[in-house]
């Protein structure tokens, strides 16, 4: 097989959502001494794109967008260790720490953007749901992140978005991170009213949003 058919069938497999072809199609690249940068790059990066378009066009739903993610996940289970073993570093969109705030025990819309901006080459620090203010803050700060991702479902839990962004302000970090806000009773005015850098809807509009942001 060559090169080139071997990047069109690992767009297609994560595409179809075909989770066991994206890991046996990485172990061949692995196996054909492949770059293994260029696998992910014009491979499998391609194919959680257009998993994502097909997505936004109604043509897909949010179990083929999970599909993805994790076919996504299996192909890169399989080419991570090769990529540590040979010391090459995959690009990173950037760094993310996301979490739904205190009080809140809602994790499933959190764990699917966290996918999708793993799947699209951010390095993801998934707290969970539940999770105290100044933790957010704390990790991000410890792990050098680019981006604080806040998710809250309740509307009486989006306070502690709002919180979070004063806590930064009082500790002179509001230029440090770049902080996001989603969830259900969440809209772009009140991510306005409180100073968040972007609003994301759902999985693909952050993806699109934290990397509009970063490269700003």
């Amino acid at each position: 097989m060559s090169k080139e058919e071997l990047l069109k069938r690992m767009e297609r497999a994560i595409v179809e959502g075909n989770k066991e072809e994206a890991a046996a199609l990485a172990g061949e690249a692995i196996k054909e001494n492949i770059d293994l940068n260029e696998v992910i790059e014009k491979g499998y990066v391609p194919g959680i794109q257009k998993v994502g378009d097909l997505w936004e066009k109604g043509e897909y739903f949010l179990p083929e967008l999970i599909t993805g993610a994790e076919c996504m996940a299996a192909a890169m289970a399989i080419l991570q260790p090769e990529l540590e073993k040979s010391q090459i570093m995959r690009k990173s969109s950037g760094k993310v720490v996301i979490g739904t705030v205190e009080g809140d025990i809602h994790d499933i819309g959190k764990s699917l953007v966290a996918s999708m901006l793993t799947a699209n080459g951010f390095e993801v620090i998934d707290l969970g749901a539940d999770v105290k203010l100044e933790q957010f803050i704390e990790k991000a700060t410890s792990e050098n992140a680019d981006f604080i991702c806040l998710s809250a479902l309740l509307t009486t839990t989006m306070v502690g978005q709002k919180r979070i962004i004063e806590i930064l302000k009082e500790k002179n970090l509001s230029d440090r991170f770049i902080v996001l806000v989603g969830g259900a009773p969440v809209n772009q005015k009140w991510a306005d009213d409180i100073g968040a850098n972007g609003y994301a809807e759902n999985a693909m509009t952050a993806v699109k949003t934290a990397k509009k942001l970063i490269e700003a």
